[in-house]
This record gives structure tokens, sequence and C-alpha cells, in this order.
């Protein structure tokens, strides 16, 4: 009876954590979308207390004079990192992922990820 008891505790303890890795699993490595924004990269930042993320903006104008919109992004690749830091201040287009429903902020303060980078002509 004791063994019994021990693998049901177990199963209740190993399902919904295997449930819970499942799931985080599937909201990193399945996009809710993607495309492109292009602007000027404003700001870049690796931030955390505990789990450090690197975050972003990215000021995007339509016209000329009007306030831009700003757009929030986090990396989460270190090369990309890299290559963003080196263009803080130009005119950039930004290719991303957004992951819905990640559980912390662990993977970044934003659920939009930036995975590649290139100069605007």
């Amino acid at each position: 009876m004791a063994a019994r008891t021990r693998a049901l505790v177990a199963g209740l303890i190993l399902l919904p954590a295997a449930v819970f890795f499942l799931y985080l699993f599937l909201a990193l490595h399945w996009s809710y979308s993607d495309g492109e924004r292009a602007g000027i990269l404003q700001k870049f930042s690796r931030k955390g207390w505990i789990c450090k993320t690197y975050e972003g903006e990215l000021a995007m104008t339509t016209v000329p004079g009007v306030a831009p919109t700003l757009w929030s992004f986090s990396v989460r690749d270190q090369t990309v990192a890299r290559q963003i830091e080196s263009v803080v201040g130009k005119r950039v287009v930004l290719h991303y992922t957004e992951h819905r429903g990640l559980p912390t902020s662990c993977f970044g303060e934003t659920g939009t990820f930036v995975d590649s980078v290139r100069l605007q002509d």
C-alpha cells in the first residue's frame, strides 16, 4: 500500500510540473505573430534584479514633426543584442516574434522578441 501511495503522490507532483514545462516550451517556441518594425533605435539596455534581460525602444515616426510612437521590445539572443547595441541612434528595421502568455518576466519584460536587425537605407 505504501508503494502505491508514493506513486500517487509522485504522479500528483510530476504531472503538473510536466504540464507547466510543456506549456512553457510551447509559449516560447510557438509565436502568436511575427513581422518587422522600422524606426530609430532610441534605447537599449540590460535590465533586471535577478533575471537580466535585454530591453529596447524603437521610435517610429510617420511624418517629421509629429511625436513618435514608441515600441518596446526584448531580445533573448546575446548575438542579436550585440548587433543592436552597435546601431543605437540609427534608423533600423527589426524583425520580431510575439509570444503571448509567458508566465514570468525572466524571458523579457515584453512578449515581443527581436531576432534580427538591419540598418535601413
